[in-house]
């Protein structure tokens, strides 16, 4: 009987304390058990990335940093299109305002306008300020940076590209000494934030001609002198189409605006016209097909040196620039036919938020002139100037021998090895299937230097950004002595290509068989 009541006691408080610690949790403020000043740690949904001309990424926080750096801190209205972004302090209070270069779809002509966005403390966020078009339409070939242009320490934002008529421009704009007048309202348009003191558009070339300011300006004690800026145009009264006027435009402080202060006459090369006239047609693949291949770079003197080149590569939309023993790879985005050429935008492919635009000018049916504009709002020290001339590499003078056989770029083809089932298509992709994993990729045939190479270039899935080997491989017997439509037996050598010559990696050879059962032709 005694068990039973003790039973039925314990029973009865179990009971009354289960109650009560509910009461006290339904009482207790929401965020007691995560107090305010510690970080709560919530489910991130990650959203893959596609691969685009954005550029291939080295890492997770290359893209992060690369993303934060395109992200646009105010909303765009409907119909505009981000093209750019810039950050800066132009205030000098510790926070960086923003230069956004967008376009309105909504306007036939397309104009590129930059916008200025600054932190608004009222509102807790940035908030759009002003608005002005640029000359420039094509967002391919935008270039967006600050610069200190008049020498005295204010700031101009400069956005250079091409308009649709194939013409280079640039627009400057000079941000105006900070004042306590209001940024909105009456005294908006008497005190604008910003002044537009350049706007230029010609059918050749624009650089900022920049010359080093005194150890004074550099240490903040005093001004320097403004840059000039040179301008290349066709001459039209001379019946050579390579014949340019080289137009100078310096600042003027009275109008602050850059004026032109002189022009000069510039012969060029006696070419003959009608290739000329080709190559400069504005279709930009005849100029890419022309410059395709190795260019050395030619000193004032006349000299050629080996040491430094650019390999352009049109077909795998690859840039190679070697100086310094120092090789750069760029992914080729862009491309614009220019009155003298072709204007390429291009990304590196392990710096990804380092952009460079190439301008390239025919200067002779062997030579072109090179101009290279670096993103400035990156510097990492690459000291190697690339503007100047280029000849190309490998003018073959001869006629081929009768027993030398074309190469063939792609094939329809598969090939049984020890590292496994390797199949090339005719739309230049392969694959090679080990076990139970298969990577793909791109690939060519190529000859240099009268020996065979494979190039294999894998998907972004971690492989390196590409693969050389020397080939050694035998014609079918039933087409000897013709071009033969598949290579039989492969032996294939890993190599490097470099100014040195053939590297070999002193690996072993990789046999690939072919399958006599997978019908196809070779030729594309």
């Amino acid at each position: 009987m005694v068990k039973n009541n003790a039973l039925k006691l314990v029973t009865i408080l179990v009971f009354l304390a289960a109650a009560g610690l509910i009461v006290v949790l339904f009482f207790l403020p929401p965020d007691f058990f995560h107090p305010r000043g510690k970080v709560q740690r919530q489910t991130r949904v990650v959203i893959p990335h596609e691969l685009s001309e954005a550029g291939l990424y080295e890492s997770s926080i290359e893209r992060m940093a690369y993303e934060d750096g395109m992200n646009a801190k105010i909303a765009l209205n409907d119909g505009e299109l981000l093209v750019s972004v810039l950050n800066y302090d132009f205030d000098r209070d510790q926070q960086d305002e923003q230069i956004l270069a967008y376009r309105n779809l909504l306007e036939p002509e397309s104009l590129i306008y930059i916008t200025y966005a600054d932190y608004d403390n009222l509102s807790g966020g940035y908030k759009r300020i002003w608005d002005a078009p640029t000359l420039a339409t094509r967002p391919g070939t935008i270039s967006l940076y600050t610069q200190d242009m008049i020498g005295n320490r204010s700031i101009c934002v400069l956005l250079s590209g091409m308009n649709g008529a194939g013409e280079h421009t640039l627009t400057i704009f000079r941000k105006n000494d900070p004042s306590p007048r209001a940024q909105s309202g009456d005294n908006a348009e008497e005190n604008p934030l910003f002044t537009r003191i350049a706007g230029l558009q010609i059918d050749g070339s624009i650089s900022v001609r920049e010359e080093e300011r005194t150890q004074a300006y550099q240490m903040g004690v005093s001004g320097g002198h403004s840059f000039n800026i040179a301008a290349y145009g066709r001459d039209y009264d001379s019946s050579n189409i390579m014949d340019q006027i080289e137009i100078i435009y310096t600042y003027d402080p009275i109008r602050d605006h850059y004026e032109q202060s002189r022009s000069t006459r510039l012969p060029g090369s006696q070419i003959e016209q009608r290739r000329v006239r080709e190559l400069l047609s504005g279709n930009p693949r005849e100029f890419e097909a022309f410059v395709e291949g190795l260019w050395y770079y030619v000193s004032p003197q006349g000299t050629v040196d080996n040491r430094q080149y650019i390999y352009f590569d049109p077909g795998g939309r690859d840039l190679i620039f070697y100086g310094e023993e120092t090789q750069q790879v760029f992914v080729w985005q862009n491309s614009g036919a220019t009155r003298y050429g072709i204007y390429i935008s291009s990304q590196n492919i392990s710096v990804t938020t380092l952009r460079r635009f190439i301008d390239i000018e025919l200067e002779s049916l062997e030579s072109i002139k090179v101009k290279v504009f670096e993103d400035v709002r990156l510097k990492i020290g690459v000291s190697a100037s690339w503007d100047g001339s280029y000849r190309k590499a490998g003018t073959f003078a001869g006629k081929p021998a009768a027993t030398d056989l074309p190469i063939v770029s792609h094939l329809d083809a598969l090939y049984d090895g020890s590292i496994g089932r390797l199949r090339f298509s005719r739309e230049g992709i392969y694959e090679l299937q080990t076990g139970d994993s298969v990577k793909r990729g791109s690939y060519t045939f190529f000859r240099l230097d009268d020996r065979e190479f494979l190039e294999l270039r894998p998907e972004n899935n971690g492989s390196p950004a590409r693969e050389t080997y020397l080939v050694e491989s035998e014609p079918p017997e039933n087409e000897a002595g013709g071009v033969p439509d598949r290579r039989q037996n492969l032996n294939l050598i890993r190599v490097q290509l470099s100014v040195k010559g053939i590297l070999e990696a002193h690996e072993a050879a990789i046999s690939l068989t072919l399958l006599t059962e997978d019908p196809g032709s070779a030729e594309e």
